[in-house]
C-alpha cells in the first residue's frame, strides 16, 4: 500500500517525520499540497500526528488510478458547497437557530431525515420565493477545490451526479455552473410566489440517494466497484456504502467511521489526489 498525505500545507519536517514513522521507501509529489509515500506501513501514532498538523492521510492501493472509476456521486450542502441551504433560507424568517439545530441533529443521525425535513420546511411557510435567490447569490459558495475536482473528473470521462436532500432551486443552478450530468433534490412547493411549507413529490432522503446512485450506475452498466461517492452527513451513509469508495468530506464522526477515506482538512480536489 501507498500513503497519500495532504493538507493546506505540508511542512518539510512533518513529511520527514511521517516518512520515518511509516518506513516509506520513497516520496512522490502530487502537487504543492499532497504527496504519495511509497511502501508506507501503519503506525499507531500516525493518526494523532496528522491530526495535530492538520493533515489528511489515506492508505491507497498501488494501482488505485482514477481510470478505474466510472461514476462520481456527491451530496450538496456542506459537501459541494459551504452552507446548509435550508438554514440560510430560514434565516430570512429569523428562524436560523431553530432550523439549524434540527439540521445538525439530522446530520449526526439523531433524527429521521424525512421527519426533520418536514419540520424544517414547514417553518418556511409564507417566505417569498425571492429568498431562495438571495441565498444563492449572497451566501452560497463552492467549497475549496470543487471546480478543480469536477474538471478532473470530466477529464477522466467520469459521469457525475449531484444528489441532495436540499432543493432543486440550488442543484439545478449548480448543475449548469459545474456541468454535472445529473442532479436530483427535493422540490419546494411554491404558490403565488411564496413557499407553502411543503415539499412536492417524494422526499430525497438517504435511501433515495442510494437509489439514485444505483439507478444511474445500472443505467450506464457500471460495476459497483467503479463508483466514488462523497458526503458529510448521516443521510449520506446509504449511498457511501453502495459505492466502491465512500469519501467523508469534513464530515460528522458517524460518517468518518464508515467511509473508505476521510478528508478533514483538504479541499475537494483532495479526492483527485487519492487516485493520482
Amino acid at each position: 500500500m501507498n500513503l497519500v498525505v495532504q493538507g493546506p500545507k505540508i511542512e518539510a519536517r512533518a513529511l520527514k517525520e511521517i516518512t520515518g514513522l511509516t518506513g516509506a521507501g520513497g516520496v512522490k509529489r502530487l502537487g504543492s499540497t499532497a504527496v504519495r509515500l511509497i511502501g508506507a506501513g501503519q503506525h499507531p501514532e500516525l493518526a494523532s500526528y496528522c491530526d495535530a498538523h492538520e493533515l489528511d492521510y489515506a492508505f491507497v492501493p498501488e494501482d488505485g488510478s482514477l481510470a478505474n472509476y466510472r461514476l462520481f456521486v456527491t451530496d450538496m450542502d456542506s459537501t459541494l458547497i459551504n452552507i446548509e441551504c435550508i438554514d440560510e433560507i430560514a434565516d430570512m424568517q429569523g428562524l436560523k437557530a431553530e432550523v439549524a439545530a434540527i439540521t445538525e441533529a439530522a446530520m449526526r443521525g439523531e433524527l429521521d431525515f424525512r421527519e426533520s425535513l418536514t419540520r424544517r420546511v414547514a417553518l418556511l411557510e409564507g417566505l417569498p420565493e425571492e429568498a431562495l435567490g438571495r441565498v444563492f447569490r449572497e451566501r452560497l459558495q463552492l467549497n475549496p477545490g470543487a471546480r478543480a475536482l469536477l474538471a478532473g473528473l470530466k477529464q477522466a470521462g467520469i459521469v457525475t451526479v449531484l444528489v441532495s436532500g436540499g432543493f432543486t432551486y440550488f442543484t439545478e443552478r449548480l448543475q449548469k455552473q459545474l456541468g454535472f450530468d445529473y442532479a436530483v433534490a427535493n422540490e419546494l412547493e411554491i404558490r403565488g410566489g411564496k413557499l407553502t411549507g411543503k415539499v412536492k413529490g417524494d422526499v430525497i432522503d438517504g435511501e433515495a440517494k442510494r437509489h439514485t446512485l444505483q439507478l444511474v450506475r445500472k443505467h450506464h452498466g457500471f460495476a459497483p466497484a467503479t463508483v466514488i461517492a462523497a458526503g458529510d452527513g448521516a443521510n449520506d451513509l446509504p449511498m457511501l456504502s453502495a459505492a466502491g469508495v465512500g469519501i467523508a468530506y469534513h464530515a460528522k464522526p458517524v460518517v468518518r467511521e464508515h467511509a473508505t477515506y476521510a478528508l478533514n482538512h483538504s479541499g475537494l480536489d483532495g479526492i483527485l489526489n487519492l487516485f493520482a
